[in-house]
């Protein structure tokens, strides 16, 4: 079985990690525009167990045919690039009709067109298959399913640093230079419609076993989960951020200024985005250096009917920085998950084709018990608990 990574930065080595450390698999080629990057992740990896099968090639996914041709020399895709080059990266996959999975979404602008590709090619492509959009849709589903009514469903998650510092309390745990700051409003599910709300809304003190307080806020419900017909008559659905408190009151100001429009604006002559200004300014603050830690706080919880009585369900994890691998969790809660589900990609075991988020492919099942256990044993470890409950606090 062969491997193919796209993108070197923090999560794209982790997933070349766990396939490498796969008997199954034979070769793992990691890809990135950046020859400096490529340098570094092949220091990083060439050392750890399974190195040998490693190899790294430059690769600007804009050269399309380029791209495409080494695609179809694998067996499988897992695209850890930014966001605006996911689009070329699911084009060249379906053009290679190799199966993709990519960690993140593509922009919501262009999905349609690159779901028309995928189904044209026949081809799969597995998008926001990461820990969030990713793991949280699927516990999500899991846990729905379980219920005979589902009243409510709420997400929580977010990447934070193990010590806060200022500005903003927060790190870039993901990799890139841009601070996952948007410019919209969020949504939320009310009487099963999809309603706007603004974003940083909602917050309010959560707790998690061995970090303390967080808090949590209104982010973006994805709106993929109101396809599944077990979530079609949800009364309440929230799907949001955690940070450490204070986040959301300062990342308010920022969005009530419109410092994080992407529209660009006159500045003595010069048009200037705001949010690139901003990005500019806060990087040097944000950057993720080299004693810096994190943590990942995963919490889904459902409330609703079982046998004629109300029960919630809930499933979370609090997980950690590896020091022995030198992984941020983020990297190992995202790039771990795509790695499963490409592996799975890969070994023909999903019946699926067309342009899909992971919910729709991975359900209860063998499947979902594989990915269960595959991330316990790289000690990604959910917890599950049930309660008789009145509502849901």
């Amino acid at each position: 079985m062969k491997i193919l990574v796209l993108g070197s930065g923090l999560i794209g080595p982790a997933s070349a990690y766990y396939a490498m450390v796969d008997p199954d698999v034979t070769h793992i080629t990691l890809c990135d525009i950046s020859q400096q990057q490529l340098d570094a992740a092949q220091t990083k990896l060439s050392g750890l167990e399974g190195g040998e099968k490693l190899t790294t090639v430059q690769l600007d996914v804009r050269d399309q045919a380029a791209a495409a041709k080494l695609m179809a020399e694998h067996d499988a895709v897992v695209g850890a690039l930014d966001r605006p080059a996911i689009g070329l990266g699911i084009r060249a996959a379906a053009a290679a009709k190799t199966p993709l999975v990519d960690l993140l979404w593509p922009f919501e602008e262009e999905a349609a067109e690159l779901k028309g590709i995928v189904d044209e090619a026949g081809s799969l492509a597995i998008v926001g298959c990461g820990v969030e959009p990713g793991l949280t849709e699927i516990m999500a589903r899991y846990l729905a399913e379980k219920l005979d009514c589902i009243d409510e469903l709420h997400i929580k998650c977010g990447g934070i640093p193990e010590e806060p510092a200022p500005p903003l309390g927060y790190k870039i745990v993901f990799g890139g230079r841009r601070m996952p700051l948007w410019e919209g409003d969020s949504h939320i599910v009310q009487d099963g419609v999809l309603t706007t709300v603004p974003r940083y809304s909602g917050a309010h003190a959560v707790h998690f076993p061995g970090v303390g307080e967080v808090e949590a806020w209104n982010e973006e419900f994805f709106p993929w989960l109101m396809d599944l017909e077990v979530l079609q008559g949800l009364n309440l659905g929230t799907q949001m951020t955690v940070r450490w408190p204070g986040y959301a009151e300062k990342a308010s100001v920022l969005w009530e200024l419109d410092l994080v429009s992407t529209k660009p604006i006159d500045v003595n002559g010069t048009q200037v985005a705001p949010k690139d200004l901003l990005d500019a300014l806060l990087y040097p603050h944000v950057k993720m250096e080299a004693h810096d830690r994190d943590i990942t706080c995963f919490r889904v919880e459902v409330l609703g009917e079982k046998k004629g009585r109300r029960r919630r369900y809930k499933i979370e994890t609090v997980d950690r920085y590896d020091e022995d691998l030198g992984f941020t969790s983020m990297a190992r809660t995202t790039g771990f998950a795509g790695a499963i589900v490409a592996r799975m990609a890969a070994r023909g075991e999903l019946d699926a084709a067309g342009m899909l988020s992971p919910e729709k492919v991975i359900t209860a099942g063998p499947l979902f018990d594989r990915l269960v256990e595959d991330l316990a044993a790289m000690d990604i470890r959910f917890d599950l608990t049930t309660e008789k409950v009145k509502e849901l606090g």
